[in-house]
This record gives structure tokens, sequence and C-alpha cells, in this order.
């Protein structure tokens, strides 16, 4: 998730727009009146002043600049988000409530007045507590997920083999190699049989990558650790030092690469990417069909979940990814789930099926954009392939 280096993507000037479009109406709304007061409009035009710097700070490294470090440049672009999302909340039970706020402003009675005026005050404040709970409780809120994975043809050695999936750690700022390595620790009391990690260790240039990598370092699992690499390793640069570091540490990780794993009389062939761009769907995997060993389980690693169709059709038997964070805001309204990232990939969490190939996508560790989760909380994934 996220902008890339040199190229602005459709959807930050979808969100910039409806963000931009949110911000001028509540200045309209707040400035509405005979005479606001000096200090009111003081304040708006220092606010949209910092609103607009922090969305050219976030924009600047996609536009093909330098990404401003520092804490001042990191608390104006995520809490410019943050507010955006806020408001755009705020401002939409605005206008389903304006309705209720007429009412208790015409009221007679002066308790039932302060009752629907209280009442309206607390839905309005609703998007800001939610955000809040994701930022300081659900955020760090791992949860591991462990579930059965139906294989067919599955050789009798590889049934129940145990693989612990993680994806988009994002050390960072937001998230600290002391919590990390809470989740790490978990991750060992699972016992997997195979480690893999689908990418996004780092946020952006300037994390901790050789941090992360320590303690992607410490997973026990009885055939080691593998990975592949995610987007923002890309947008880093960091793609070829976090390889060699990795492997200096005794991590492969799978750049357009596959390694056999024997299990008994079975082998598993694990074949790694490096991130696929979802605008660039005419190459997905170009290549990748090569590394597919005929009578092998074929495992896929792939940061981006969009190319399993494409791996289904190569022979992959399964594909783990990750990218999508679960959506990271993701809200159940009538049993249908709303999230951002449903409008640019169908596969957003859970196991999908096409024929007899299998994928498993991931909510991931850490996050991206905002320092919040919300219904969808991060995830430390164990899968058990079964023979069907």
């Amino acid at each position: 998730m996220g902008v890339s280096l040199g190229s602005i993507q459709p959807v930050d000037v979808v969100i910039l727009l409806i963000l931009g479009l949110v911000q001028w109406r509540i200045t309209v709304l707040l400035l509405r009146g005979p005479q606001p007061h000096l200090s009111l409009r003081l304040a708006l035009f220092v606010f949209n002043v910092l609103f607009v710097l922090g969305w050219i700070l976030k924009l600047i490294p996609a536009l093909g600049g330098p990404l401003v470090l520092g804490s001042i440049s990191l608390l104006l672009r995520t809490g410019t988000l943050e507010y955006g999302i806020a408001a755009t909340g705020m401002l939409a039970l605005y206008i389903l409530i304006r309705p209720l706020r007429k009412r208790a402003a015409a009221e007679f009675n002066p308790g039932r007045r302060h009752l629907l005026t209280t009442a309206s005050n607390l839905l309005l404040a609703t998007p800001v507590a939610a955000l809040g709970y994701g930022t300081f409780i659900e955020r760090l809120n791992f949860q591991v997920r462990e579930f059965d994975v139906p294989i067919a043809g599955l050789p009798q050695d590889l049934d129940g083999l145990r693989l612990l999936h993680l994806s988009d750690i994002h050390l960072s700022p937001f998230l600290s190699e002391k919590d990390f390595a809470r989740v790490i620790d978990a991750a060992n009391g699972l016992y997997p049989h195979l480690a893999v990690v689908t990418g996004d260790f780092i946020s952006q240039r300037g994390d901790p990558l050789d941090a992360c990598l320590r303690q992607v370092a410490r997973l026990k699992a009885d055939a080691g650790v593998l990975g592949c690499l995610g987007n923002h390793e890309h947008y880093a640069e960091a793609e070829d030092y976090a390889t060699a570091a990795a492997a200096r540490l005794g991590i492969p990780i799978l750049r357009h690469q596959a390694r056999q794993l024997r299990f008994g009389s079975a082998i598993l062939n694990v074949a790694g990417v490096d991130y696929q761009p979802l605008f660039h769907k005419s190459t997905y995997l170009r290549g990748a069909g090569r590394m597919v060993v005929p009578g092998a389980t074929n495992l896929l690693l792939s940061h981006s979940p969009d190319v399993f169709p494409v791996a289904a059709q190569q022979g992959y038997n399964l594909m783990l990814a990750g990218h999508t964070h679960g959506g990271q805001v993701s809200v159940e309204i009538l049993d249908q789930t709303i999230n951002p990232i449903r409008f640019l990939t169908p596969y957003v969490y859970g196991l999908y099926r096409q024929g007899s190939a299998s994928a498993y996508v991931t909510r991931g560790i850490g996050t991206i954009g905002i320092p919040a989760r919300i219904g969808a909380p991060p995830e430390i994934s164990l899968l058990r392939l079964r023979k069907v």
C-alpha cells in the first residue's frame, strides 16, 4: 500500500480530492454566520496551511522528490491523513443528523433539548473515538489465526505441514522493535515446519531494516525462513540491500527464485517473486511458470495478492500474499465488509480458491498511511496443509 517513488497512484489522487473537498466544506460551515470571530478565522487559516503542508510532504516522494525525514514531518504527514479520515466521518454524520440538531435547537423543553444536543454531539465524536481505539489499542492487538488449507492431491508426508506466514511488518516509528519482538515470540510458540515472510519489512527510507531482519532471524522453524520483497522495499530502493542483509542472517529472499524442501518423500517447491505492481497486470508473474516443479507441491510467495489467477493458471497449488492489511480500516454494515482496498483488488483478506489452487491473504502486522487499524487487527497466520 502507499505511493510509489516518481509517480502518484490514482488512489492517492482520489483520496486527496475527497479530503480536500471535506476540509473545504468544514471550513465553509465553521465560517458561516454574520461575523465569525477573528480568532476562528486565524485558527482555520493556520490549520488549513498545516493541512496543505502535510499533503505536500506526503506527495513529494511520489513526484520524484526526496522524502523529508524527521519527527515533525512524520507528524504532519500522518496527522493530516488521520485528521482527514476522522473529519470525513464527522462531516458525513453531521449531514445525516442535521435534522436532529435542528430539532434540538427548536425544542422548547430544556431537558429534551439538552438530551438531543448531547446525543448528536456523541454521534459526531464517534469517528474520533474509533480512530483513537484503532491507534492505541487495535493497532497492537496481535492475533494468532490458525486454519486448514485444503490441497488437492497433497502427498501424505505434507499432510498437516504447518506454515507460519508473516507479512507487512512495516517496522517504523509506528511499530517498535520491542512490539515486533512480541510477534516473533508468539510465532515461535506455534512450532511451524516452515516460516515465510511476504514483504514490506519497512515503510520508507530511514526505517530500521536491519533491526527488522534481526527479529525475523529469531523465527524458529524446522525448515527455516524464506521470504520475498514488497512494494516498500522497492520504494525505499532497498531491495538489493535487504536481500544481502537477510542472506547474512540465513534468510533466503526469493527474487524470481525457487527452493525445493524435502519432507519425508515429498517435495515442497517454494518460489518467490518481487512485488507485482497493480497497474501492470499484463506482466503479472512473467516467467514465474518456469519455477513450477512437476510432481511437487508448489507454493508461491508474492507480496501482491492480485496475481492469484495467474498463479493458479501456471500450476501453483498455494499462494501466500499480504499487501492489503485486510483493508486496515474495515467496517461491516449489513453483513457487507466495507474498506478502501476493495476498490483495488478482490483479494482483500482470507482464503480464496480458484479451481484446485488456493491463496491466503493475511492482514499483516504493521500499518501504513495512518498508524491505526479498525476492524482489521494485525495477524500472525499459521496454515496447516490438508489433503483432499
